[in-house]
Order: C-alpha cells, then sequence, then structure tokens
C-alpha cells in the first residue's frame, strides 16, 4: 500500500525527533522541516498527505503557515501542535484552516490515531481491491495477482504499482512519482524510480506489444485499463 506522506513542523530538536521515529515506525513517509519559511517552501513544491504543524516557531507562525497554505487552495489536512490549551486559542487555530488540534504534551500514539483518523477521509486509503484488465490488487492484504497467479513485489514496487492502478490513464513523470513515493531528504533520485518501473514491469510480464503501463515522452508513465 501507499504510504502516506507528512511534513512535520516542529521546532523543538528532540520533540521532532521522536515524532518522526514513531510516525515511520507506523509506516509514514515524513519529510521535516524546522520553521515556518521552509514549510511554506516545501507545501509550494511538494504533495503531501498530511500536515502536522507547530504552532509556535522561530519565523512564521503555525497559524500563519496554515492561513497562507489555505488561501492558495491547499487542501490537506492540518494537525495543530500548542501548548496553547484556552478555547481562544483552539478557536483561532481552527479558524486558520487546521482540521484538528493537539495541546502539548501529548502522547506520541494518540497522535499518530488522529493522524490516521484525519487520512481516512480521503476515499484513496480505504483498504479495497483494485482491478486493472487481469490484475488484481488487493491492497489491505497487499496480495497482487495476474491471471490468479500470485505476484510477488517489493514495497516500493507495490506502492508504484498501486498509484498507477488508483489513476488509470493518468501520466506521472519520474519527478512526481519520486515526490509521492519517496522522502524529499532520501538518496533516491530519477534513476531509483526508472529501475523500480523496469523491475515491476518485469515481474507483472507487461507485454510490449499491448503493455499495461506505457511510456510517454515528456509525460510520464501511465496505466491503460
Amino acid at each position: 500500500m501507499i504510504n502516506p506522506k507528512i511534513l512535520l513542523v516542529e521546532d523543538d530538536k528532540n520533540l521532532a525527533y521522536l515524532l518522526r521515529l514513531h510516525f515511520e515506525h507506523e509506516r509514514f513517509l515524513v519529510d521535516l522541516v524546522q520553521n515556518g519559511g521552509d514549510a511554506v517552501a516545501q507545501l509550494k513544491n511538494h504533495t503531501y498527505d498530511l500536515i502536522v504543524l507547530d504552532w509556535m516557531l522561530p519565523d512564521l507562525s503555525g497559524i500563519e503557515v496554515c492561513r497562507q497554505f489555505r488561501e492558495r487552495g491547499g487542501k490537506t489536512p492540518v494537525m495543530m501542535l500548542t501548548a496553547k490549551g484556552a478555547v481562544d486559542d483552539m478557536t483561532l487555530g481552527l479558524d486558520s484552516g487546521a482540521d484538528d488540534y493537539m495541546v502539548k504534551p501529548f502522547n506520541p500514539k494518540e497522535l499518530a490515531a488522529r493522524a490516521r483518523a484525519l487520512l481516512r477521509r480521503p476515499p484513496q486509503w480505504e483498504g479495497k481491491v483494485l482491478k486493472v484488465r487481469d490484475i488484481e490488487f488487493d491492497t489491505g492484504a497487499k496480495r497482487l495477482t495476474r491471471n490468479g497467479r500470485e505476484i510477488d513485489l517489493t514495497g516500493k514496487e507495490l506502492a508504484l504499482l498501486e498509484l498507477l492502478m488508483r489513476y488509470p490513464n493518468r501520466s506521472f513523470t519520474l519527478e512526481a512519482i519520486l515526490d509521492r513515493l519517496w522522502q524529499s531528504d532520501s538518496a533516491a533520485s530519477i534513476d531509483t524510480v526508472r529501475t523500480h518501473m523496469k523491475t515491476l514491469r518485469k515481474k507483472i510480464g507487461d507485454d510490449e506489444e499491448n503493455p499495461l503501463i506505457r511510456t510517454k515522452r515528456g509525460m510520464g508513465y501511465s496505466l491503460i485499463p
């Protein structure tokens, strides 16, 4: 299954490290920044499934980051973190565009549970069986079959195929796939994506004469139903 990708914005280094470890243990991909300016830049250049945003930051406040993001049309769920627990503060945070609110100190397990609750809202995260031609992918069991024959794929290969299966006929560039399936600070590159795609095609027995995954010059890869 595609691992949800989180932007974590927290300037307390110890807390940021703890939260990042906990989220990664829960199988989230995590990009970490520690000030509002970097958060704004990340949100302009990358796509996330959830934003976990501290209120008190060294430059722009979390409130301002959230407000700017919403004014640009950003729809990603926002979880606000703060030591401010007064009702007026909570109202301000939610009115700025946040979807949920947690007051420090909190249990990381509760934060992860609330994150999962926010992620359940978009339909693409609901577990189900995806079918394209003779390929079936059970996203809950992480089981892929073609013509009834089970195919063993790595986690990243499954995530890559799931992305294409969820959006048939939609083209994804190598850059878009890299941004969606790998952490932004990882060592992965365009060549990494290209290698995974080549291996994926080989494992599923993609037919060159009637390919399931097609390549369009300048547009990227798309899955043809």
